[in-house]
């Protein structure tokens, strides 16, 4: 080891594997000289508080990649931060941070709603339990792919694919919170698209006939459902001051987007719900559509053999929007959707609902001219 006024000339003709060779104008900096390759380097001691912390060294860059000029600036500059008690070389150090305490973490930085929040913890719990308490910097590629395959050939593509993506948003959380961890080993999976719904179409008719055989509640609640193209949950959880019959406007307080909407009645489904709230007020039910064997009080279950699904019904609600010629916005915004982009942002249904009620009656008035 020597300590040499460098210059590219005498770089260029120090020997390969001559070992190192400092710099007598730039203090720390150095040229190492291996078998097959030079480089500048920085070496100084850390101290803070008047004590030696530790001794690094930062290799800066290949002989014939940079020229001295810009090495000794770098090594300048490392240098200050250096004997600034600052260790460039150290990494943060990792939390350690498991899949349980990701998950936790997970839920309490989002408003989810509670059957989200289920389907997570169910995930977790089941499928990933062997996970639960394993470092996340720990799970790797092969893990997530045993894993996936096990669940895929068990309980089918659809639940693997949900649970891995629960994992991946899980990990990517812990991500956030720790710097040291890499990629998302949940990334080196693909899953197949899932199948585009097919919905038969509706012979209004038909579907009409059967339903008048049914119960007098389950009869309005499948009308209610093909008249609003409201999703299951919004309507079930319907209560009876939901329904403001004077306004004819249903507020649906349970929405996928959070918060709720005021959706404009037309005076064929004002009439149905109106029966149907005096024929239940004997049952002393808060919810619109009482059910005496169900443990809440309310139908929760409203699958019915031989008839459309709940999500079906929002379906042909939105293709007979279309059919009765309610532009596009109006007809999202009927479905309880959120207008696209930004200028979607400032449109607040709430306000809209008479301007929405013409095209709530368009949807009612097709529907029964198809009887």
């Amino acid at each position: 080891m020597g300590v040499i006024n460098l210059t590219e000339a005498r770089i260029r003709g120090l020997a390969l594997g001559s070992g190192i060779h400092r710099d007598r104008q730039v203090k720390g900096l150095m040229v190492i000289c291996h078998k097959t390759t030079k480089t500048y380097a920085v070496q100084g001691d850390v101290r803070r508080n008047g004590r030696h912390v530790r001794t690094v060294r930062v290799k800066i860059d290949r002989v014939d990649r940079i020229g001295l000029r810009d090495a000794r600036n770098r090594a300048r500059q490392l240098m200050s931060t250096i004997q600034s008690g600052v260790d460039p070389t150290a990494r943060p150090e990792e939390s350690g941070i498991t899949l349980a305490e990701a998950y936790d973490a997970h839920l309490a930085e989002r408003d989810l709603r509670p059957p989200t929040v289920r389907d997570y913890r169910y995930h977790i719990d089941s499928y990933l339990k062997v996970f639960r308490k394993r470092a996340v910097a720990d799970i790797s590629r092969t893990d997530v792919r045993d894993m996936y395959e096990r669940i895929r050939t068990n309980s089918g593509q659809t639940t693997a694919s949900g649970v891995m993506r629960s994992m991946r948003a899980v990990i990517n959380t812990a991500r956030r919170m720790d710097e040291t961890l890499g990629p998302n080993p949940v990334d080196s999976l693909r899953f197949p698209a899932p199948k585009p719904r097919k919905v038969a179409p509706l012979d209004v008719a038909e579907w009409w006939e059967k339903v008048e055989t049914l119960t007098p509640i389950r009869r309005d609640l499948y009308r209610t459902m093909l008249l609003t193209g409201a999703r299951k949950t919004s309507i079930l959880t319907l209560e009876r001051e939901d329904i403001d019959l004077e306004a004819q406007i249903i507020n649906f307080r349970h929405m996928k987007t959070h918060g709720e909407m005021l959706f404009p009645m037309g005076p064929f489904l004002t009439e149905v719900l109106k029966r149907r709230m005096e024929e239940d007020a004997l049952f002393g039910s808060r919810w619109l559509w009482p059910s005496m064997t169900s443990k809440s009080g309310r139908t929760v279950n409203a699958i019915q053999k031989g008839l459309p699904s709940p999500h079906e019904y929002r379906h042909h609600a939105r293709t007979f929007l279309i059919a009765a010629g309610v532009p596009y916005a109006e007809s999202a915004l009927l479905l309880g959707h959120k207008l696209p982009g930004a200028t979607g942002g400032y449109v607040h249904p709430e306000h809209l609902v008479e301007h929405l009620r013409p095209h709530a009656e368009a949807l009612e008035n097709l529907i029964l001219s198809m009887l």
